[in-house]
């Protein structure tokens, strides 16, 4: 069975929604406010730019880090409206991930102008 399989299927069909209604071509302030709306609409739990504590050799950094949002009390979603996806974006998200000791991240780009991309991340 696929972590928390049915979680990130909800919140990738509140981002697909997002998509499909606006289209590409806005930035990354507006479909983080639209999918707020979607997820709301669709019951799903999230904190929008929740802060982070993050963690280095056992030990508290003062630098926190702020996720798009965290749905679930257990998912980072990172959003992107960039032409298309890179290993910057993925490293990005895998980091978070490690250092904040989740285990799932989602990243969604809106900004590719065939379709959402999106990609599960799991630690």
């Amino acid at each position: 069975m696929i972590y928390l399989s049915k979680e990130s299927f909800a919140i990738t069909g509140a981002a697909m929604q997002v998509y499909n209604t606006l289209g590409s071509g806005f930035l990354e302030s507006v479909y983080q406010e639209a999918l707020a709306i979607e997820f709301t609409k669709r019951g799903i739990p999230f904190v929008k730019e929740k802060e982070l504590k993050i963690y280095y050799d056992g030990h508290e950094l003062k630098q926190t880090y702020r996720a798009d949002f965290v749905c679930y009390d257990s998912i980072i979603v990172e959003l992107k409206a960039v032409s298309d996806l890179n290993d910057s974006h993925r490293s990005q998200v895998y980091n978070y991930l490690k250092a904040t000791g989740f285990r799932l991240g989602l990243l969604y780009n809106f900004g590719y102008y065939d379709g959402l991309q999106y990609e599960r991340k799991l630690k």
